[in-house]
């Protein structure tokens, strides 16, 4: 049973805290502080390229967005979301029943999500959202015969093509676009409800990850993890972006493959609530979706394998694998060509902006965007989570004697998103708008989070708050 905390733990913790736990809360503020430094510099550098010549085609570096002071309907409602979070949020998880705390996450998620995108207005916010030039609703009338336009898809990515899609459609395998045709066609067409799927299928993202973090490591870490996932910096982006869905497409991934390859009949670890072979299969239908809503979320592949590994577990490989090939297999026999699409997507992305976007700026202005939509605290936990690498990582080899605690197995599944990160950055495929591309990963990075001492939690949390809350407040953003 999950110990009740009381209000006294905290202040006794921090009463008796070492000389290197004081050394650990030091270096968690001075990591914050560089990731706050990083964002000036890139705020700064980057002001000054784009007045100079215009090539970083955004308007508040590092962020597609523009300096717009403003509330709004959402501000009051995000406030009181904010306050009570912080307040009974830490207690509230440790206490709730699972399910119960899965739903609340959820929900609580959904409130945060809604109560920020409303600071630009129903309209502004949500329901045209989706709607503008570069947007997939735009295309929706051209997929009324669904074969022709699978197999023609490829024909009009680039922009010398005849009636190229507009940039989201071109730059997406053809389940993005489908996703809102089929929406429509079921009679949930137009903007305001493709805005209510993005933020309700995004928010559900928390609760994967919890989801997944129970399963690899234990419990009590996941409980920490879920007011940090609830309040997350993202959620300025999840609502409302179609990114937010596919995050939520690939977390879910990621939680059913946990499920499956955790699966135990004894040993002390509950059994799956799904069976291993069905959460198996599923994970790898889920997997070939997230790969055929964007080429770069291929990259998922990272954490997935860390799921593996950290699982000590092959025996879900084969059912994955045949989940991911159907989907292929499937978009394949429809006509479309992945890796053709890929290719004349990396030439469409040299035709934009991409071609004038420098690599030198953005290569780290694309870091000052993951510091902004992970926040402060994730920096911090993200620190921790880098100086326990050498050590979780060396009981990974079985010579090495029992493998990592749970705090290890977090820190092995936080590095494989980071390394994730960190390959889609040196790509030079995301120059620009990684706070809406790089939200499948920032829900792992956020995780980290749970490594933060429970005594300074409350402040972390607060202090992601204040961040969405400044740039939902201070900004308008592009997506």
């Amino acid at each position: 049973m999950t110990p009740r905390p009381t209000s006294e733990a905290p202040a006794a913790a921090a009463r008796h805290a070492g000389p290197e736990d004081r050394a650990a809360r030091r270096a968690d503020l001075l990591a914050a502080a560089a990731g706050l430094l990083l964002v000036v510099a890139a705020a700064a550098i980057g002001t000054v390229i784009e007045h100079a010549n215009g090539s970083l085609h955004v308007n508040w570096p590092p962020l597609y967005a523009s300096w717009f002071p403003h509330v709004g309907p959402g501000t009051p409602a995000a406030l009181a979301v904010a306050v009570l979070v912080v307040g009974y949020g830490p207690p509230l998880a440790a206490r709730l029943p699972w399910r119960g705390l899965l739903l609340a996450c959820w929900a609580a998620a959904m409130a945060w999500t809604w109560s920020l995108a409303l600071i630009d207005g129903w309209q502004t916010g949500i329901a045209r959202r989706l709607t503008t030039e570069y947007e997939y609703l735009t295309v929706i009338r051209r997929f009324d015969d669904l074969g022709p336009a699978l197999r023609g898809f490829t024909g009009h990515i680039l922009n010398n093509a005849p009636d190229h899609w507009p940039a989201h459609v071109a730059g997406h395998p053809p389940a993005a676009v489908l996703t809102f045709v089929g929406l429509d066609r079921i009679g949930l067409g137009g903007g305001a409800w493709a805005g209510v799927w993005c933020i309700t299928v995004g928010a559900s993202a928390a609760a994967a990850v919890l989801v997944a973090l129970r399963a690899l490591t234990d419990e009590p870490l996941a409980r920490r993890a879920a007011p940090f996932l609830v309040l997350a910096p993202a959620a300025v982006w999840v609502g409302t972006s179609a990114d937010g869905y596919f995050a939520a497409v690939a977390a879910w991934c990621l939680a059913l493959l946990a499920l499956a390859a955790t699966r135990r009949t004894g040993g002390g670890r509950r059994s799956a609530p799904v069976p291993a072979a069905a959460a198996a299969l599923a994970s790898g239908l889920l997997l070939g979706l997230t790969c055929y809503l964007s080429y770069g979320l291929t990259l998922i592949v990272l954490p997935a394998a860390a799921v593996l590994l950290l699982a000590r577990n092959a025996r879900p490989v084969a059912l994955l694998v045949a989940g991911a090939a159907t989907v292929a297999v499937a978009f394949t026999l429809a006509g479309f060509d992945w890796w053709e699409g890929y290719r004349l997507l990396v030439e469409r992305y040299y035709q934009g902006a991409a071609g004038v976007r420098p690599y030198a700026y953005w290569v780290w202005g694309n870091l000052a965007c993951a510091v902004l939509i992970t926040g402060p605290a994730t920096v911090a936990g993200v620190r921790r989570a880098l100086a326990a690498a050498p050590a979780a990582l060396r009981r990974l080899r079985p010579s090495a004697g029992p493998p990592p605690g749970p705090a290890g197995r977090l820190t092995v599944l936080v590095l494989a998103a980071l390394l994730a990160v960190l390959i889609a950055d040196l790509s030079g495929m995301s120059k620009a708008e990684t706070e809406r591309i790089w939200l499948p990963f920032a829900w792992w990075l956020l995780a980290a989070c749970a490594l933060l001492p429970g005594a300074h939690r409350r402040p972390w949390l607060a202090a992601q708050a204040v961040l969405a809350l400044l740039l939902n407040h201070l900004l308008y953003t592009g997506w």
